[in-house]
């Protein structure tokens, strides 16, 4: 069991009647709190919480429309999603309580201090190198439109400016990526057809490629309730056309696709996670066209050429700079 969660269950008590748990993780906790429901915006572990705990998680960006007396957060990496998510729960709690968990590399000191906002915060236990918090919510906020707290910025594109749309939590909020750049720098001669974007973010890339090559089918898929609603809102704010798609890695994209095209994540929370990145480059035949095109940015670092040589049967690398590499195969 993920050590949040075996910290909560030190304090079982207080979790025994109608309590929403927003970012667990996909163990047993729910098994533990009968009464108790979730709050996912991971696709993976929201699959995973369903098939166990039928009817009892709830995948998405708001919260969810269900009751409850009490909330709990496991404490997200990025804290302007800490920010969203906490005045989210709180302007349900007026009265009542509403606890924060989280590891201590995670930053769970310095994310309590964010409770001070509504009431009085204090520590209710340090175990398994986490800490709990609570506070009773005396003053609820107003709830904030997720919306209202979107970073935009723009594009200077040899087709036109490109309008970003950015949410919290979302990998690079605000602003674009040295990864991302040099990839745009590198889509000239793509295949036209099927394009995903896999790992979409705020549909940077797969927003560029429409407008590159409006003839080709686009379709985004992200892990992230956040990430699919930014890059949703990304294509709107450019009057552009694609599919986007909420899914745990390769397994959940279209087949027979054109070309694959990715700046793959190698990070879950504050815990580096290579799984997803290192399947989409196994399985990437599995959905490509014969004649499709693999094309990712990586950091140099990173052995993924004969992982591609593995899957593809060749592998080049297209450019590099900055620490980072483009890598592009071809399925024979």
């Amino acid at each position: 069991m993920d050590p949040r969660s075996e910290v909560l269950l030190r304090q079982a008590e207080l979790f025994k009647g109608p309590v929403l748990l927003a970012g667990l993780p996909a163990d047993d906790l729910l098994g533990s709190l009968p009464d108790a429901r979730a709050w996912s915006w991971h696709a993976g572990d929201q699959a995973a919480l369903e098939a166990r705990f039928a009817g009892r998680s709830h995948y998405g960006v708001e919260v969810p429309p269900v009751a409850f007396d009490g909330a709990v957060l496991f404490l997200p990496k990025s804290r302007d999603l800490a920010n969203y998510l906490l005045n989210a729960l709180a302007s349900r709690l007026g009265g009542r309580q509403l606890y924060l968990v989280g590891e201590k590399r995670g930053g769970i000191e310095g994310a309590a201090k964010q409770l001070h906002a509504f009431g009085k915060p204090r520590k209710l236990d340090s175990a398994r190198h986490c800490q709990l918090w609570q506070v009773t919510v005396d003053t609820p906020p107003e709830a904030q439109p997720l919306e209202s707290l979107a970073q935009r910025f723009e594009l200077p594109l040899a087709e036109g400016p490109l309008q970003i749309v950015s949410l919290p939590g979302v990998f690079s909020h605000g602003r674009l990526d040295r990864g991302s750049a040099l990839l745009l720098d590198n889509l000239e001669q793509l295949p036209v057809g099927h394009v995903l974007d896999f790992g979409c973010g705020a549909g940077v890339l797969g927003a560029a490629i429409k407008r590159r090559y409006p003839q080709s089918r686009v379709t985004l898929l992200d892990v992230d309730a956040f990430a699919v609603a930014s890059s949703r809102l990304t294509l709107a704010a450019n009057g552009l056309e694609g599919e986007v798609i909420a899914g745990d890695g390769i397994d959940a994209a279209p087949r027979e696709l054109n070309v694959i095209l990715s700046n793959p994540p190698f990070h879950t929370g504050v815990h580096t996670n290579y799984h997803a990145s290192e399947t989409l480059l196994k399985k990437s035949a599995d959905h490509l066209k014969k004649g499709g095109e693999l094309r990712l940015v990586a950091n140099s670092f990173l052995r993924y050429q004969p992982l591609i040589e593995g899957a593809l049967g060749n592998c080049m690398i297209r450019d590099e700079g900055q620490g980072f590499r483009i890598y592009q195969a071809t399925r024979t």
